[in-house]
């Protein structure tokens, strides 16, 4: 099944949307954690939320792109991933016009608030990107 730019940006909007309902924006990113962060993983969706020990609820499964929802103790994400380098990062480009934290790993991505990007990046690795702030608190942190 092929999709088209335009049904990919609006799965971008809706996981925007999802992560501006729950996130509360601490401000000035200085309270993300330092730790030491894991080699980024990779695998498939199921794989990715093995390891966060959730089950996704799979909302779009497509050749370009699979995404799903998980609800995990520290809070709901969206996780998607990407059959290309090209796609993820044409998805991520439009995704963050919408605000929100993403964790960005090789073919997928996270998007969550603060805290729930924060716990992920402890166990899947990958590099915190923010969305375009609308609300003046916006952030770009990278990591290992």
């Amino acid at each position: 099944m092929r999709l088209t730019r335009e049904r990919l940006l609006a799965g971008a909007a809706v996981a925007a949307l999802l992560t501006l309902t729950g996130c509360g924006g601490s401000g000035d990113g200085a309270d993300t954690a330092r730790e030491s962060v894991p080699v980024t993983m990779t695998g498939s969706l199921e794989n990715l939320a093995a390891e966060v020990e959730c089950r996704p609820d799979i909302q779009t499964d497509a050749d370009e792109i699979r995404q799903g929802v998980c609800k995990v103790a520290g809070g709901r994400f969206i996780l998607a991933t990407f059959a290309t380098d090209r796609g993820q990062r044409e998805w991520l480009d439009g995704a963050k016009d919408y605000g929100g934290l993403y964790l960005v790993g090789t073919k997928w991505v996270a998007i969550g608030d603060r805290k729930t990007v924060t716990t992920l990046r402890g166990r899947l690795g990958g590099t915190v990107e923010a969305g375009i702030a609308h609300g003046g608190h916006g952030d770009h942190e990278h990591g290992g």
